[in-house]
């Protein structure tokens, strides 16, 4: 299929990409990476006018540290985060969820911002931001302004992002030692069945922390609260993880589809939940 006409921008600031989607509104669309629009487009389900391709814009490319936590610029491949030292050593679970995205071919050219800005239930980065308690930073034409994570993701493909904003970059506060995401899928290189994003902090043999996030069982990336506080003063034993799997399977509303029928992905949320809690659980000692 071939995509309708449209004009093509590459701006090299963020300014002058704001600028462009303020004067051509509804009809320009970004392009980050490219491996949802650009389909989209071939088939006729999307038609923008305008393109405003963000890859000559420097600045929001790149990973550093600031007071502690991790900055990353949302234009940064998802290849170049599995290859920093400073991630691997201190955001394991940045990694490992990037590692199991498609294939190299395509983390090679997708961006972090991409994953995480198109409000795609089926990504698997915004339940790893979901559960890091990450921060967004976002730029449009009344400034720049912070979206918890937890806050951005409204319905599928619905943010909270509002009219001509752009992300611009992720900010991670420290992980716990404790980290894992565990994800079912048909083949290499799907989406998932279901996943799961743990992140717990033990001290004294006693989970102090939790945070659980399901990956494609929702409209949205889904934030397991009660799941996570079922390990919250426990050893994180049999029973404790038991009751975290079904408080996780208890928020899922998965759709039947390729995949398998709606119970049976509700069931590997739980499974994937449990797993990633045991190995979480086996990080942090």
């Amino acid at each position: 299929m071939i995509p309708g006409a449209f004009e093509y921008h590459r701006p090299t600031s963020l300014d002058e990409a704001i600028a462009l989607m303020a004067i051509n509104g509804d009809a320009a669309r970004v392009l980050a990476g490219g491996h949802t629009l650009i389909p989209m487009m071939k088939l006729r389900l999307a038609m923008p006018e305008h393109i405003i391709d963000l890859q000559a814009i420097e600045d929001l490319r790149g990973i550093g540290e600031d007071g502690g936590d991790l900055v990353i610029g949302a234009m940064t491949t998802q290849q170049d985060v599995i290859g920093s030292g400073p991630v691997a050593r201190s955001w394991p679970l940045i990694i490992e969820a990037a590692t199991q995205i498609a294939d190299p071919q395509v983390r090679a050219r997708g961006t972090i911002g991409g994953n995480l800005a198109n409000g795609d239930p089926a990504n698997d980065l915004p339940a790893v931001m979901l559960a890091l308690d990450a921060e967004y930073r976002v730029r449009g034409p009344n400034g720049e302004r912070a979206i918890a994570a937890r806050d951005f993701y409204r319905s599928a493909f619905v943010t909270a992002l509002e009219d001509g904003e752009i992300l611009a970059s992720i900010r991670v506060p420290p992980s716990p030692a404790g980290t894992s995401y565990t994800k079912q899928k048909r083949k290499v290189g799907d989406y998932a069945t279901a996943a799961a994003a743990v992140a717990l902090a033990m001290d004294g043999g006693r989970c102090t922390k939790a945070a659980i996030a399901l990956t494609n069982v929702g409209d949205t990336p889904l934030l397991a609260a009660e799941a996570a506080a079922a390990l919250v003063g426990t050893p994180v034993d049999e029973a404790a993880t038991r009751a975290a799997a079904e408080a996780a399977m208890r928020i899922t509303q998965p759709v039947a589809d390729g995949r398998g029928p709606a119970d049976f992905r509700t069931h590997v949320a739980g499974v994937m939940t449990r797993r990633a809690i045991a190995a979480a659980r086996a990080r942090a000692a």
